[in-house]
């Protein structure tokens, strides 16, 4: 044999060796991409920390979205695996059958979301709405729950000019005095409650039989194919969420935690604490119960949808939302502790 021969032999066998060696990490090496939000809540800590990547053992690509509908867009394309969405985003993707799954209910939104009028508009009170310019990102949860009020409240909603705006849109156009008043999230909240008057905050729209909630959804296809992973991306924010439950006043303005949440959501570091607690948190224990995931989430989200095809923003109601909602993860995640 020439030593060319064995030169391309010894050279192959190294190259199998080294496949046979490297292979198997290579396919095994997961890479995840999450949709977030700039809601100010627990699990930006974790976010921040890198304790998903640590916990599922995976590359993560986290992209920002502006609103719960251009991740529902994204989670439709196949552009990333779990997403951060609102009720209302929830249930117009459910009502259209994208093959989803809520994993995990992050909370009960209350003063968190507000409707903020300019001041000088002339707004006191929902009523005042009719004949102005009112600002909100399209299939939301605010404007579910400014669609609420304006029932409630027995205002004819074409009465009021309704813009589409992401709230990064809607805190220079309120800034510009381009509209009268707008329902949004942080940051854009905080920015324009500096020039504007709160007339009322998703607390009330609920307490008027209209509650608002915001979820971790994830593709069904990525969920069959990585139970684990759910499993334990559900079990590092559940535990986010008892840290928090445990010591809130613990997350104050000098706290690690608070920076961590202003770094990745924009809020005002000294409006983190008060923002926390315009939600009502859910503990991982709780999550399964007949209240969540259990079966409230399921009739929750099947009265938004009954709600948006009244309004006209879907084309029908679906008999049963059940598949759109699992306790399975929880579930794993509480026996996984």
């Amino acid at each position: 044999m020439s030593s060319i021969s064995r030169c391309i032999i010894l050279l192959s066998s190294a190259a199998l060796a080294g496949a046979a060696l490297l292979g198997p990490a290579m396919a095994d090496d997961l890479k995840i991409t999450i949709g977030y939000q700039t809601v100010v809540e627990p699990s930006k800590v974790p976010q921040a920390d890198g304790a998903y990547e640590k916990a599922t053992k995976a590359s993560i690509d986290w992209r920002k979205f502006d609103s719960g509908a251009d991740v529902i867009a994204a989670v439709a394309s196949g552009s990333i695996d779990i997403g951060y969405v609102g009720s209302s985003p929830l249930a117009a993707a459910a009502s259209r059958e994208l093959p989803i799954q809520t994993i995990f209910v992050v909370g009960l939104i209350g003063p968190s979301e507000a409707l903020v009028a300019r001041n000088g508009a002339g707004i006191e009170k929902v009523a005042d709405l009719a004949g102005k310019k009112v600002a909100v990102p399209f299939v939301s949860t605010t404007h579910y729950s400014l669609l609420a009020a304006l029932k409630h409240e027995n205002v004819d909603p074409k009465s009021v000019e309704i813009l589409n705006l992401r709230p990064p849109e809607i805190a220079a156009a309120f800034a510009r005095g381009d509209i009268d008043a707008a329902y949004v999230w942080d940051p854009a909240l905080g920015q324009i409650k500096t020039s504007g008057k709160m007339v009322l905050d998703s607390s009330q729209v609920a307490a008027w039989g209209a509650p608002t909630f915001d979820a971790w959804i994830v593709r069904t296809d990525f969920a069959e194919k990585n139970p684990e992973a759910v499993r334990d991306f559900v079990k590092v924010t559940g535990s986010a969420y008892t840290e928090y439950l445990a010591k809130p006043d613990a997350w104050s303005v000098s706290s690690p935690q608070a920076a961590a949440i202003a770094r990745l959501t924009g809020a005002k570091l000294e409006e983190v604490p008060e923002l926390l607690k315009g939600y009502v948190f859910p503990t991982l224990e709780e999550q399964a119960s007949d209240k969540f995931l259990g079966g409230g989430t399921v009739k929750a989200v099947a009265a938004a949808s009954a709600f948006l095809k009244e309004q006209g923003k879907v084309d029908a109601v679906l008999p049963d939302y059940s598949k759109y909602v699992t306790s399975k993860y929880v579930t794993e995640a509480l026996a996984s502790n």
